[in-house]
């Protein structure tokens, strides 16, 4: 194969895992906390998965054996920022209600009229 059309070739897999990573992680982690997260951790988690996922083919098919160093080494580090995708998922799925207030905890408070004496006193 001619080298312009091998680049042509890494380039429809990067931008066809680009779509694949975003659309199984919205399905996996759920759209909710995807909105959540700030989207420059979206985009360098996404980025550097379909990179490593292009770098590990490409380290596959120049080297005689598929499976090599180079293409181990990328298999490893893509698990990584898989863990690294799954971690943040977590992490706002644990605190996507910190930002929220009840909305009953203030309207109870301003139900509540405390006595006149009682502000003199320093009670509440």
């Amino acid at each position: 194969m001619p080298p312009n059309s091998i680049r042509l070739a890494y380039m429809a897999e990067f931008l066809l895992a680009l779509v694949s990573i975003v659309e199984l992680w919205s399905q996996a982690g759920g759209q909710g906390h995807l909105d959540l997260m700030p989207w420059h951790i979206k985009l360098l988690l996404t980025v550097g998965l379909a990179l490593v996922t292009v770098a590990g083919t490409a380290s596959a098919v120049a080297h005689e054996k598929a499976w090599n160093a180079k293409t181990i080494a990328c298999l490893v580090l893509g698990l990584m920022i898989a863990g690294g995708m799954a971690a943040a998922t977590y992490y706002y799925h644990l605190h996507e209600n910190d930002d929220s207030k009840s909305d009953d905890e203030d309207s109870a408070r301003s139900l509540l009229i405390a006595p006149p004496n009682a502000m003199k006193e320093g009670r509440p």
